[in-house]
């Protein structure tokens, strides 16, 4: 059974950070490409971020430069460090991967920045 769980999620204020973590409990965790998407109010749910399994890294425009995406295989923890928060970054962000031909997907965590 494949888990995925979202922590690190909260409200802060325009221009501050936070950091999210997925734990995975799956095997060969290592090789396996990892995404962060999120799901703003009235929203359709974006991609963010993605790492893959040589450290390879991707963002979605309105993110570069202020979001950072790290994994840590030894603890099957994906990270998102996110700085100059905006408001409209405000969403539900949910870490997902693919195995076979199944797309597991976390609970979700709220990110909430206020104006």
């Amino acid at each position: 059974q494949v888990q995925l769980v979202e922590s690190g999620g909260g409200l802060v204020q325009a221009g501050g950070s936070l950091r999210l973590s997925c734990v995975a409990s799956i095997s060969l965790f290592s090789l396996k490409t990892i995404e962060w998407h999120r799901q703003g109010p009235g929203k359709q749910r974006e991609l963010v971020a993605a790492i893959d399994r040589s450290g390879s890294t991707r963002y979605v425009d309105s993110v570069k430069g202020r979001f950072t995406i790290s994994r840590d295989n030894a603890q099957k923890t994906v990270y998102l460090q996110m700085n100059s928060l905006k408001p409209e970054d405000t969403a539900v962000y949910y870490c997902s991967l693919q195995s076979g031909y199944i797309t597991y997907w976390g609970q979700g965590t709220q990110v909430t920045v206020s104006s």
